[in-house]
């Protein structure tokens, strides 16, 4: 075999071993894309702490095969926040925000200029302020706007961050016994930006309009009274 035929074959192999790396990598991409789907859809169809645990613990499968991807991370935090909601022993409701701050640390090193991640790590000092408002109130709320700052230093359009900061100031002013017209002011901002951003993006988070929904309809019982 001569040289120019060495060459050839060589390129001829290369190329397809090229085209097989690509038909791999595709395939590993929708494998990722349908389980990320899938447990996104249970998480947020989810009512119980089972079924909530059920979701992170695949979010947390899927982050330890994918560890270049943000998205299982968020997720999981995600899951651990909604189980501190629902929990009411103090203990175990700081032990899922514990989880949900250890799942973003890591994908803030992954993708520190996403605002998404920004806006969930403020979630969870808001409700670390609710397991004891008297001794947590400032230290937390403090915590909870720098996140909620940032989030939207990064992207001043995110409606979850916009929405997030009117609860925390709506909280806030409650709890001082102050008017609440600016953090209504604020969520009706989130509203219309949940109304017109649409990612293009099918893992983007998709939650915190009837959030806001709610807080619609306490600041209107507020103006009332």
């Amino acid at each position: 075999m001569n040289q120019i035929q060495l060459y050839m074959k060589l390129k001829s192999t290369l190329a397809i071993l090229a085209i097989t790396l690509s038909i791999q990598a595709s395939a590993s991409d929708e494998k990722f894309m349908q389980a990320m789907l899938k447990h996104i859809d249970d998480v947020y169809k989810a009512a119980t702490l089972q079924e909530y645990q059920s979701a992170v613990n695949a979010f947390d499968r899927i982050a330890g095969a994918e560890k270049s991807r943000w998205e299982p991370l968020y997720y999981s935090a995600f899951g651990n926040i909604m189980m501190a909601i629902q929990t009411s022993e103090a203990a175990k409701k700081d032990g899922y925000l514990d989880l949900a701050l250890q799942a973003l640390s890591k994908a803030a090193a992954m993708a520190p200029e996403e605002s998404e991640i920004a806006a969930l790590e403020g979630f969870v000092h808001m409700i670390r302020v609710t397991v004891d408002p008297q001794t947590r109130g400032m230290e937390f709320s403090m915590r909870a706007n720098q996140a909620y700052e940032k989030a939207l230093k990064l992207n001043p359009e995110n409606p979850r961050a916009i929405a997030l900061k009117a609860q925390m100031d709506f909280g806030t002013a409650q709890f001082f016994h102050a008017a609440t017209e600016t953090a209504c002011q604020t969520n009706e901002k989130a509203l219309l930006r949940f109304a017109e951003n649409q990612s293009d993006n099918p893992l983007a988070p998709k939650w915190g309009e009837s959030m806001a929904q709610g807080l619609r309809r306490q600041c209107s019982g507020t103006s009332k009274n």
